[in-house]
């Protein structure tokens, strides 16, 4: 082994083993609602030395990385036997997307990649790209894995490299390690953001869609859809209705998406979605939090107006820039919830909650009246209540 292959190699090594190992610490006071933490919970670095370079000295004397990792991102989360997975899109030089998973023994530090990436069965028509894996832990005793499934279009012009179509990919496992591929989620439209939700529903799974008129633009899907299908194993959607409904001039003017199966509460599903509008420095995305019936899960319940989360800091720069994404949380079983998200389409981090205080969040704050005067009634309604409480103190 050369001098230089192997100091680089102890470098690496050592960078790596500091960076896996370094204590997260919650930022605060933060705003009452959820506390982030101060380091992302996964990098491209996250990934392991022995994933990126040859570690032959013979065929590697230079010690380079062979299979570059550009970033991680938009994970799925579930609690499994003790410790907090994420199921990573993991994004390589090379642009395409693969899954792999990272444990945790506490959900805020210390994650860790398992050896091997996920390998996903093909069906019989190959997808270019696989990515934004979402996990449910269904009553029907499957862990299922819906997912975005990326092809050309091949009705594309000549030359036109651009034109893609999209679909819902299933996967389902016991343990984690072994995937079934089920066929792809039939449907009239294109689909994104596709969940499931984790109880059946008048004896039928139920899904939270995104119905597309194109790879890119939503067109006339109104927003995050609904469907009930008789069997996963061959899910088709017939009926979309729509749960929660995209407006002009708000945070979901021209995109809004599930993100994460909902978490039930007792008073009500807590969902955790993204919402999209165009601004002059491009898209700009961010998450939000709505609710819906317990007795009937497409019914919208509460919905505080903006966003629940969006950018701060560091988080707005990356590859596409300005842009907040969840596909994964895990609720504890003490009320902890661990929220998931990536920055920038570039890292992963964590922030945490409650879902007493997320339930709070939704029951109690003042949802979108889409007008600027009834905005400033709003916050007429609240000045006026906050300032009899401090004269009544004097």
């Amino acid at each position: 082994m050369n001098m230089l292959f192997k100091e680089r190699l102890n470098a690496i090594n050592s960078k790596y083993e500091q960076l896996i190992s370094l204590e997260n610490v919650a930022l605060l006071p933060g705003n009452g609602i959820y506390e982030r933490y101060k380091n992302p919970v996964l990098t491209a670095a996250h990934t392991p030395p022995f994933w990126r370079y040859d570690l032959d000295p013979e065929t590697n004397p230079f010690m380079m990385e062979r299979i570059g990792i550009n970033a991680t991102m938009n994970s799925a989360a579930i609690k499994w036997q003790g410790k907090y997975l994420l199921m990573v899109r993991v994004e390589g030089a090379d642009r395409k997307s693969f899954f792999a998973i990272a444990e945790s023994p506490n959900g805020i530090d210390n994650f860790r990649f398992w050896n091997y990436p996920v390998l996903i069965p093909e069906n019989n028509d190959p997808a270019t790209n696989v990515y934004d894996m979402r996990l449910t832990l269904h009553e029907d005793g499957w862990i299922y894995g819906i997912f975005c499934v990326e092809r050309f279009d091949d009705t594309a012009e000549p030359g036109d490299l651009s034109k893609a179509k999209a679909s819902a990919g299933v996967v389902r496992t016991k343990d984690l390690i072994h995937w079934e591929r089920l066929p792809d989620v039939e449907s009239k439209s294109q689909q994104r953001n596709v969940a499931l939700h984790p109880e059946f529903v008048n004896g039928k799974y139920a899904l939270y869609t995104r119905p597309q008129d194109s790879f890119i633009n939503a067109g006339s899907g109104l927003g995050i859809g609904w469907a009930l299908v008789d069997d996963m194993n061959k899910a088709v959607i017939t009926d979309e209705k729509i749960v929660d409904q995209r407006y002009y001039h708000t945070i979901k003017e021209l995109k809004n998406g599930e993100g994460p199966a909902p978490i039930k509460t007792s008073h009500g599903w807590l969902h955790l979605a993204h919402g999209v509008r165009a601004c002059a420095a491009g898209l700009r995305y961010v998450l939000y939090l709505y609710m819906t019936s317990l007795e009937d899960p497409s019914r919208l319940i509460a919905s505080p107006g903006g966003y629940f989360m969006a950018p701060e800091g560091e988080e707005r720069v990356g590859d596409v820039s300005n842009v907040l994404f969840s596909n994964g949380w895990i609720a504890d079983d003490d009320g902890t919830v661990f929220i998931y998200y990536a920055s920038s389409d570039t890292r992963m981090h964590v922030a945490t909650s409650t879902v007493d205080r997320l339930v709070d969040y939704c029951l109690k704050t003042p949802e979108d009246e889409l007008l600027s005067f009834r905005s400033v009634q709003a916050l007429y309604g609240q000045i006026d209540r906050n300032i009899q409480l401090l004269n009544a103190l004097k």
